[in-house]
């Protein structure tokens, strides 16, 4: 009786780790929230939000802002990119919108269209509390 709510505390945060896909063929209309990793294969139109890593393939399309602690994109992106950690952009991506990220990596062939900020030593974060509330932290302000 008092040990089920205990093992469900421990399942939901062992699920915040795990990794999240959308695949190939894909579409989703709407804003997309994780605290785990994910994986974009297909198509969002809508922000991403994660507390972990979000990677866009080659294949993969995102019309709307991401902000997470890392990024890694290969895909095409049509919006503001905002990470707390690393932003890696690969030589298939194309970028328009702004950059925010603490590190910056561009591949060669890659391509941005927008404003660019590094070195920040906090960066916008949106994230919903658990009381369903949407929390904004920080503010934008390079370190030099």
């Amino acid at each position: 009786m008092f040990g089920n709510k205990k093992a469900e505390k421990l399942s939901g945060e062992q699920k915040a780790g795990s990794i999240n896909i959308i695949g190939l063929g894909t579409e989703i209309a709407g804003d997309l929230s994780t605290k785990g990793d994910i994986r974009i294969d297909g198509k969002i139109t809508g922000d991403v939000k994660s507390k972990a890593k979000v990677v866009v393939s080659g294949s993969g399309e995102v019309i709307g802002n991401i902000l997470s602690e890392s990024a890694e994109i290969s895909g095409k992106i049509t919006g503001d990119v905002n990470t707390s950690e690393v932003l890696f952009l690969k030589s298939t991506a194309t970028l328009n919108g702004d950059v925010f990220s603490n590190k910056l990596v561009v591949e060669s062939g890659a391509n941005l269209t927008g404003r660019c900020q590094t070195g920040i030593s906090q960066t916008k974060s949106i994230f919903t509390k658990s009381d369903g509330a949407e929390e904004t932290a920080g503010k934008r302000e390079a370190s030099a």
